[in-house]
């Protein structure tokens, strides 16, 4: 298993974060590794929504299967990658003074045999946290 975590304060309280990134469908507007996201449930929020992702990194695409597991409105928003690569994450917002919010990515991620196992959890976390670094300032930038 592989933890990553990243985080940012952003420039905005926790209601007005929330509000746009409860809209999962727009998730790849600022997550440079999703190319598209597909939803395989009749609900596109809140426990129990499911959406496929599909995932670049560099040469390698795949499908990243996801559910929701916990919703907790302006707070936390969790998952669970149920396709190639599994594990659980979610995004955590915090009040940060009294008009910005501290937005936290953390994952615990396993990746499968041919993507290198634990070996290549090593080397992809750290190829994915500096992705999900940029993703943040992706995130950033909407509320600028």
């Amino acid at each position: 298993m592989t933890d990553i975590r990243v985080e940012t304060v952003l420039d905005a309280p926790p209601d007005v974060v929330w509000a746009d990134v409860r809209t999962i469908a727009t998730h790849a507007d600022w997550m440079h590794d999703a190319e598209s996201i597909t939803f395989t449930s009749d609900h596109h929020e809140g426990l129990g929504a499911t959406f496929d992702v599909a995932t670049k990194v560099g040469p390698i695409r795949l499908t990243d299967r996801m559910e929701i597991t916990e919703w907790i409105d302006e707070e936390v928003m969790g998952v669970r990658h149920v396709g190639v690569v599994t594990g659980v994450g979610r995004f955590t917002l915090t009040p940060f003074g009294t008009d910005k919010t501290r937005f936290v990515w953390a994952e615990t991620l396993t990746f499968p045999w041919w993507l290198g196992g634990p070996l290549g959890g090593l080397v992809g976390g750290q190829i994915l946290k500096l992705i999900w670094k940029r993703n943040l300032k992706g995130l950033a930038a909407r509320f600028a």
